[in-house]
C-alpha cells in the first residue's frame, strides 16, 4: 500500500488544515484505491507565532504623533500603480467631443508644445528621481487621452496632472528596476511642482490639483485606515510570512518531525507538498537519504527559486541534487507568482507540469487542491 505524506504550506492552521488534508485525501483516493494519506501538520508546533503578543508593532498614530497619513500618500501609491490614472479620470469627465470652429486652438496644443520642449531637456529636470523623464514626456505627449483631459480641465490643473503623471512614471520605473534609492516624498513633490510650473501651472498648483481630483478616488481616509489597521493587517499576514522566515532560520525541528513521521511508514512512500511544504520536503530529502520515499510532488513551490538564489538551506547552486533524492514532479500554475520550475536547474531530475486553475494571483496559489488535473498528474506517477 502506497503511503502519501501531505505537507501543507505557509499560514495554514487548524481547523483549516484538517479541511485541506481531507480534501487532498478525497481527491487522491477517488482516483486510486488503497492509498494511505498521512498528513504532516507542522504549523501547530513549528509555525510562527507572536511570542510577545505583537509588541514589535508600532502603536497606531494619533492626532499628535506619528506620520501624517493625510499627505497624499495614497494618491501617489495609486499613481505608481498607474501613472495615467488622473489623466484617465479627467478624460472620463470630458463632454462629448465636438468639431472645433475654424481657427480654434485645440485645448491640449499648448501642453503638447511644452512637453516637446521639456523632452528636449532629457532627464535633467527630474534628476533627483533618477532616469526616465525624457521617455515619460515623449509617451505622455502622444497619449490618446490627453486631448479629452485637456477639454475637461483648465490649463493649470492639466499641467499639474501632467506633472504628477511624469513624476509617477519616473518613480515607478525606479521601483520596477529595484533601484536601491528612492527619493522621499518631499523631493518627489518638489520635482512634481517644478515640472508643473514648467508646463504652465502656477507655483503650488500641484497640491491644488491633487486635492481636486485624485483624492476623490484614493482619498486620505483610505490611507489613514490602512495605517490604523496595521496590527490587524499584520496579524492576518503574519502566519504566512512568519512561517517562511522561521523555517529558513530555524527549520531543523520541522525537518526532524518529517523524518520521524516517514521512518514509521512502510514503503513505498510519496510526499505531496504545497508551497513552503515543498521546501521542507526538498530540504529533508537532500539532507537525509530516505530510501522508502520513491516520489516527491511539489505544488506552487519556491524550492527552485531558493536554490537558484542561494537561499535553499540544504543545497547551494550549482551543486546537483544528490542521487538519493527521488523522482520529483513539480506542479505549477503559470498565474501563481509563488510557483517556480526546476527542470532547467536540475536536468533529468525534475518534471515540471503546468496546471491552470484560471484564477488570478494570489488565488492561483491556493487553487491547486480544487483542480482535478492536479490529482490526475499525481496519481499517474504514484509508486
Amino acid at each position: 500500500m502506497t503511503a502519501v505524506v501531505f505537507i501543507h504550506g505557509t499560514g495554514v492552521r487548524e481547523p483549516g488544515f484538517s479541511a485541506l488534508a481531507g480534501r487532498v485525501a478525497a481527491g487522491l483516493t477517488a482516483l486510486r484505491d488503497g492509498l494511505r494519506v498521512v498528513p504532516y501538520y507542522w504549523g501547530g508546533a513549528h509555525g510562527a507565532t507572536f511570542a510577545a503578543a505583537g509588541a514589535s508593532l508600532p502603536p497606531a498614530p494619533g492626532r499628535s504623533r506619528g506620520p501624517d497619513v493625510d499627505d497624499g500618500t495614497a494618491v501617489w501609491a495609486a499613481l505608481y500603480a498607474d501613472p495615467y490614472a488622473e489623466l484617465t479620470l479627467a478624460a472620463a469627465g470630458a463632454k462629448p467631443a465636438v468639431e472645433l470652429p475654424p481657427g480654434s486652438v485645440p485645448p491640449d496644443r499648448t501642453l503638447r508644445t511644452r512637453l516637446t520642449a521639456l523632452a528636449a531637456e532629457g532627464d535633467a529636470p527630474a534628476a533627483e528621481l533618477g532616469p526616465g523623464l525624457a521617455r515619460a514626456v515623449t509617451d505622455l505627449a502622444a497619449h490618446p487621452l490627453l486631448g479629452a483631459a485637456a477639454a475637461a480641465l483648465g490649463p493649470d490643473d492639466l499641467a499639474a496632472v501632467a506633472a504628477r503623471c511624469l513624476t509617477a512614471r519616473v518613480v515607478a520605473g525606479a521601483l520596477d528596476s529595484d533601484a536601491p534609492l528612492v527619493p522621499v516624498g518631499g523631493v518627489r513633490d518638489a520635482v512634481a511642482d517644478r515640472l508643473a510650473q514648467t508646463l504652465g501651472a502656477p507655483a503650488r498648483g500641484t497640491e491644488r490639483g491633487l486635492r481636486s481630483l485624485m483624492l476623490r478616488v484614493a482619498g486620505s481616509a483610505a490611507s489613514r485606515a490602512v495605517v490604523r489597521r496595521r496590527r490587524a493587517l499584520t496579524e492576518a499576514a503574519h502566519p504566512a510570512a512568519g512561517d517562511v522566515l522561521r523555517y529558513l532560520s530555524r527549520g531543523e525541528a520541522v525537518r526532524a518531525g518529517l523524518r520521524g513521521l516517514i521512518s514509521g511508514l512502510e514503503p513505498p512512500v510519496a510526499i505531496v507538498a504545497h508551497s513552503l511544504g515543498g521546501i521542507i520536503a526538498l530540504d529533508t530529502l537532500v539532507l537525509t537519504p530516505l530510501p522508502q520515499v520513491r516520489l516527491l510532488v511539489t505544488a506552487g513551490s519556491q524550492g527552485p527559486f531558493l536554490y537558484e538564489s542561494g537561499s535553499l538551506p540544504s543545497l547551494e547552486h550549482p551543486a546537483p541534487l544528490p542521487p538519493h533524492v527521488p523522482d520529483w514532479l513539480n506542479l505549477y500554475d503559470p498565474r501563481d507568482l509563488l510557483g517556480h520550475v526546476g527542470a532547467g536547474l536540475f536536468p533529468g531530475r525534475v518534471t515540471d507540469v503546468a496546471v491552470d486553475s484560471r484564477q488570478p494571483f494570489p488565488a492561483a496559489h491556493s487553487a491547486y487542491w480544487t483542480n482535478p488535473a492536479v490529482y490526475r498528474h499525481i496519481v499517474d506517477r504514484l509508486p
